[in-house]
This record gives structure tokens, sequence and C-alpha cells, in this order.
């Protein structure tokens, strides 16, 4: 294996420097980092940080995995809380959304495929230095389960 094949970082660390992006088609080819196929951010989220206005035309498939703290996920007709660590929310492409962190909050969001030129004007954000997306979100085509805490019932408890 050569060393150029292997990448050994920290999230915490790492993500800042890209908006919490740590894999994708906006690192440098050759960098292991680099996909075409995948993204992968660790957002990091104050209380109260929130993208107010939504994401629309999203052409990308998200899931968003929470590690630490409570995040909310607003979907058209539906709010979809995570409260546990890992819990989880998927979307598929063509989902709009928003997103709000309850409390102090580390997320893992996954979405593919990576597409360049991508950017969504993030506009008023109450934000940090991490003060992106969650992950690219639409909602759509997912279910909810464990202790996913989701408005428009579908099997989960309500808040």
């Amino acid at each position: 294996m050569r060393s150029d094949e292997v990448y050994v970082g920290n999230a915490n660390v790492d993500a800042p420097g890209d908006h919490g992006w740590l894999l994708g088609h906006f690192k440098p080819p050759g960098d292991p980092r680099h996909s075409e196929d995948v993204e992968i951010k660790w957002g990091v989220h104050r209380p109260g940080e929130e993208r107010a206005q939504w994401t629309r035309g999203e052409t990308r498939t998200a899931l968003l995995v929470l590690i630490s703290g409570r995040f909310r996920v607003e979907l058209p007709g539906r709010s979809v809380l995570l409260a546990e660590p890992g819990d989880y929310v998927v979307w598929g492409k063509g989902v709009d959304h928003s997103w709000r962190a309850e409390e102090a909050s580390t997320v893992l969001t996954v979405r593919w495929p990576s597409v360049p030129g991508y950017a969504v004007d993030s506009g008023p954000v109450d934000s940090g230095p991490v003060g992106s997306e969650p992950g690219g979100s639409e909602p759509g085509g997912f279910g909810a389960g464990g202790n996913v805490r989701d408005g428009a019932g579908c099997g989960s408890r309500g808040e």
C-alpha cells in the first residue's frame, strides 16, 4: 500500500477547514478523501444554529446521523427530531429541507453522489465557523424508527 492511498485525521480538526466536509469531489485529485461518488460531513453546531432558508432542488440522496445533542430536520409536511445518539433520517432526491440545532449537536452526514459545482446559498444562517448544511437534505422516501420524533406520525413518537 502506498502512503498516498491512506489519510489519517480527526474530524474535529479537519472538518472546520472545509465547512465540515471531510470527503467528496472538492478534495484534490490524488487525495484519498477525493470522491465523485459520495460526500461525508462532520457537522458541529451551536445551540440555536439553523438553516432558516430551505435548501431547494436537491439532486442527491442524504443520510444524517445524530452523534450528540438534539437536531431537528424540517421537511415538507413533517418535522423530524433526532434526540438520541444514533437517531437518523434519510431523504431522497428532490426533497427540500432546512434544519436547526436545538442543543449543541454533532451530526454525520453522508450524501451521494458528490456533485461538482453544487453549492447552497446559506443565506442568513446563525452559525459559527461550521455553518454549512447538515447534509444536503431532503425529505421523502424515509421511514422513522427508534427514538426519532416525527411530527407526522409514521410510527414514531410525535412531540
